[in-house]
Parts: C-alpha cells; structure tokens; sequence
C-alpha cells in the first residue's frame, strides 16, 4: 500500500468515526430520554422521515432543484469572481475604482439583499440565482485579488533579470502562483453557495430543500427539518469535496 492510499484510507477512517461517534451521542440521548422527540429527534425518527421523503420523490425533487440553484449560481459567482480578481490584482486602474466597492460590499450577509433581489428579479429563479452569486463572488473575487496582489516579490525580480515582457511576467509568474488562492476561494465559496441558497429558498420559494424546512418548521416537524439538514450537509461535502480534488489536479505544485 503507498503512502498516498494510506493517507486517504487513514483520512476515511477518522471521518467514519467522528460520524460514528456523533451518532453514538446522538442516540444515547434520546434513548435517555433528555430532549422531547418534537425538540430532538431520534436517529430512527430521522431515518423514517428520509425514507418517507424519499419514497414520495420530495426528497430526490428537492435535491435536483436546490443542486441546480446552487450549481448555477456558483458558477456564476465564481467566473465573475476569478476575472474581476485577476483585473483588481495586477492592474492599478481596476484596483482603484472596483476594489474600495466590493470590500464595502463584503460585510452585507446575502440574506440582507433578498427584498433587493425580489424587487429586481421577482419570487422566481433569478432572485435567487443573484443571491447565491453574489456572496461566491465576492468570496472568490477576494481571494483571487489577494492571490495576485502579493505574489512573492522574488518572482517577479527573477521574472525582470531574465528580461520577462510584462506580458509574459504575468502568463508565466503572476498566474501560476495565483491559483492556490483562488482554489481556496472557491472551496469556501461552495459553502458560502449553499448557506445562500437556504437564505434565498426560505423566501419566496415553493421547492427546494430551503422551502421544505419551512414547510418543515410550519408543522413542527423536526424529524424532516434534521433529514433535509443532513441531505443539504451532505450535499455540500460532495461538492467541496469536488473542487478539492480538482484543484490538486491542477495545482499540483501547491498542498492543499
């Protein structure tokens, strides 16, 4: 067995069992009795109301739409956030004129820009399709800038001394070293994608994994509110974990 199969095998078995042990937890509380079912529910109540879900279609539905949203948003967010970076990081002009905006931007939550969004592009998908890409864009978009305003000095001097044209300075020294950041802007965007989506579903929605834990929390149905969290938890590991290995494809240089 190689060092690197050993590495994921020991990497899957600590994950096993942090959710081993969780789940351990989980169900001697309840089994004590310490929590009401409405407030806490059981893993087996948790279970039952996935497997209910799932048999009716809600749950599989649900996913496909919320998926979608997310995917299409981030995207979005994402190719915005990378171009505008590489603009803001390296040429004066954009930095001085975008720069001091979207850091005024960065503290406003997603959620604060819903009724903006509804008045802009309605109840339907496009309200939410902003949302998401906002927050992943100025997520990704920092990053990037920060990836490229401070690549090391010592490249760029060895880039000057072997005679680099600016043009080739920035393809061949300023670019490679960027990507690290800009890998670890989007991982976080993935996560930042899907705290959004369930921002923008609870409003104005009528499917999606955010509309159903408000229909959820409508009938005090707290078994489905922990399946849907679990799914949407889920979700977004298998997503993180995707960009993860894409980027140490492509970033092979740099540890992740």
């Amino acid at each position: 067995m190689t060092d690197a199969v050993a590495d994921h095998v020991a990497s899957a078995l600590r994950q096993l069992l942090s959710f081993a042990a969780v789940l351990l937890l989980w169900s001697g509380l309840s089994a004590l009795g310490l929590f009401p079912e409405t407030i806490v529910p059981s893993p087996w109540s948790v279970w039952t109301a996935a497997v209910d879900m799932a048999r009716s279609g809600v749950l599989q539905s649900d996913l496909a739409i919320s998926a979608g949203r997310a995917a299409a948003g981030f995207a979005l967010g994402a190719s915005l956030g990378v171009i505008t970076g590489l603009l803001t990081g390296r040429m004066a002009i954009f930095r001085l004129l975008l720069a001091p905006f979207l850091n005024l931007m960065r503290p406003i939550p997603a959620i604060a820009l819903i009724p903006v969004a509804i008045v802009w592009f309605g109840i339907g998908e496009g309200s939410k399709y902003f949302v998401i890409a906002y927050t992943v864009f100025l997520t990704v978009w920092f990053n990037t800038h920060h990836g490229m305003e401070y690549v090391p000095e010592i490249y760029l001097r060895a880039a000057r001394s072997l005679g680099a044209s600016r043009t080739r300075k920035f393809l061949v020294v300023v670019i490679p070293a960027a990507p690290p950041h800009i890998f670890a802007g989007i991982r976080l965007g993935v996560a930042l994608a899907f705290l959004s989506l369930v921002a923008a579903e609870l409003s104005g929605a009528s499917s999606g994994i955010g509309y159903r834990l408000q229909e959820a929390r409508q009938y005090i149905s707290t078994d489905r509110m922990f399946a849907l969290l679990i799914e949407l938890g889920i979700l977004g590991a298998l997503m993180d974990a995707l960009i993860h290995r894409i980027g140490r494809r492509l970033v092979h240089w740099q540890q992740h």
